[in-house]
């Protein structure tokens, strides 16, 4: 993520007083490693969890297992599940969730690269939507890819917020 966007991700969230922590599968700890380069990441940096498969996410989370089985924990409401349960667990007002598929997996009849990311606050998600990576690309060029939407997609709804709130 260029320095620009997280430098401006980090003085939102320290001017607004917010944290956030990070539930990670197909990026595998990448958004959580970027969060952690950013100058004031203590000041709204939790922490977070890669949570890679079913059993993890069932453990830890409280994905409920017979679902997650299903879909091979890969779905916009096992995203949104994951989003909401990291902040609880980080004491954070923000939870940034991802699971998807970073490269194809025929076995399970995956022939595109795509993945589920929701964002909440306060227990309510506020963003949640399926991202495409790039079939061509590989496994770190797609899971920076989705690093990079999610993060984006943080920014976005954050300045919205503020824009909001300036109107009022």
């Amino acid at each position: 993520m260029a320095n620009k966007n997280l430098a401006q991700l980090s003085k939102i969230l320290t001017a607004e007083n917010l944290t956030l922590a990070v539930a990670e599968s197909c990026t595998a700890g990448l958004i959580q490693n970027v969060f952690s380069r950013a100058n004031e990441a203590m000041a709204f940096f939790q922490g977070g969890m890669t949570v890679y498969n079913s059993g993890q996410k069932a453990k830890h989370l409280g994905i409920n297992p017979i679902v997650a089985e299903s879909c091979n924990s890969v779905s916009k409401e096992i995203s949104e599940k994951m989003a909401v349960e990291i902040a609880e667990k980080f004491n954070a007002e923000i939870g940034i969730s991802i699971t998807g598929y970073a490269q194809p997996f025929p076995e399970k009849n995956i022939h595109d690269c795509f993945a589920f990311i929701a964002i909440s606050k306060n227990s309510e998600i506020i963003v949640s939507k399926r991202i495409k990576g790039d079939k061509d690309k590989d496994l770190s060029e797609n899971q920076e890819v989705y690093a990079e939407k999610a993060l984006k997609e943080l920014l976005n709804i954050l300045k919205k917020n503020l824009d909001r709130m300036a109107m009022k």
